[in-house]
């Protein structure tokens, strides 16, 4: 595609250039904003690859310094609206560790922050390897859930804070039994907290690793509350047409989704099979259209939707939203009722 200079190319403090927007990039952006004007939020799950360049990035760089630095280049990306902060997963970020990010990034940009696996993961895993040693005793507390997680990121992020999402890690059994009631009890204790703490001013949403909970009263639960429940595509889960009726019974709502990972493959098959992330290897086009569908609805509706994507869905996060865009602005193949019919 001949490049365009519509956006600015700018370098702040000695920061990272930005690859210049395509003539195709930034006419689905248009599109997408004279439609749904800024409720289509796409991106990315982090920023950090070198393998961008050309896409995301002008020049070569590290993958440190991108971590560092890019994340101004990336919010120059015009398709790029939104970004899921994976480092908040790992590691309990400050207000400062959140200022820090907000500051490089437009006032209309948003974050996809995801809760601590500290707060998530019902076990203590090795360093490494990831292995389970122990039952994890913060798990769910709504204090860490409150006072160390979403408060620090209202603080630094303010009107940025897009949506908190809790992925829940893949669950021992015994969190399981019964239809996950024992589950359910400890969410319903933790929901009231995160929504008082959120105060309406970013979306919570619940993303699982275990199709057990799939069932209607996780979803009536979630509504109850006010929280979403996170479309995520990924191996350990059904297809996104099989999860519809978790986001049917949730209906009126935003549309959260988490495009993770390719099914029938692990993280670390798919890293080493596709680095460096610069084109797509394997393109998935049936999840696709079924998430522009989804999406689409969600965002007739006059809802918005906040849609991430991994490099390990397809080969390159930045292409997928590219070729996701295509789809939402191409004409649908199916009615809008697609998320509200029961």
């Amino acid at each position: 595609m001949a490049a365009a200079s519509s956006l600015p190319l700018f370098d702040i403090d000695g920061g990272i250039p930005p690859a210049p927007p395509t003539a195709e990039a930034l006419d689905l952006a248009a599109q997408l904003q004279a439609r749904w004007g800024g409720r289509c939020r796409l991106g990315t799950s982090s920023w950090h690859f070198p393998g961008w360049q050309g896409l995301v990035w002008r020049d070569a760089h590290a993958e440190s310094d991108l971590s560092k630095r890019g994340l101004p280049a990336y919010a120059q990306h015009p398709l790029l609206r939104t970004v899921s902060l994976d480092r908040a997963f790992y590691r309990l970020q400050t207000r400062d560790d959140y200022a820090r990010v907000a500051l490089q990034v437009p006032a209309d940009f948003r974050f996809v922050v995801k809760a601590p696996a500290l707060l998530t993961d019902a076990t203590v895993r090795e360093t490494g390897s990831g292995k389970p040693q122990a039952l994890n005793p913060q798990f769910l507390d709504p204090t860490l859930a409150t006072a160390g997680c979403i408060e620090p990121a209202l603080q630094g992020l303010g009107d940025q804070l897009g949506v908190m999402v809790f992925q829940l890690s893949p669950l021992p059994p015994h969190w399981l039994q019964g239809r996950g009631r024992p589950l359910l009890a400890a969410l319903d204790e933790l929901w009231p907290p995160v929504m008082a703490a959120l105060q309406g001013r970013a979306l919570a949403a619940l993303e699982v690793r275990d199709a057990a909970l799939l069932t209607p009263e996780l979803a009536d639960q979630l509504k109850a509350h006010g929280v979403r429940y996170a479309l995520g595509l990924h191996s350990r889960l059904p297809v996104a047409a099989d999860q519809l009726p978790m986001l049917r019974r949730g209906w009126p709502g935003d549309l959260v989704c988490r495009w993770n990972l390719q099914r029938g493959l692990r993280y670390t098959q798919a890293k080493q099979a596709w680095e460096p992330f610069d084109q797509l290897q394997a393109p998935d086009p049936v999840s696709r259209a079924e998430l522009a569908r989804v999406a689409r609805a969600t965002l007739d509706a006059g809802r918005s939707a906040f849609i991430t994507i991994n490099n390990k869905a397809e080969g390159s996060a930045p292409l997928s939203v590219l070729a996701l865009a295509r789809e939402l602005v191409a004409p649908a193949a199916a009615p809008a009722a697609a998320v509200t019919a029961a």
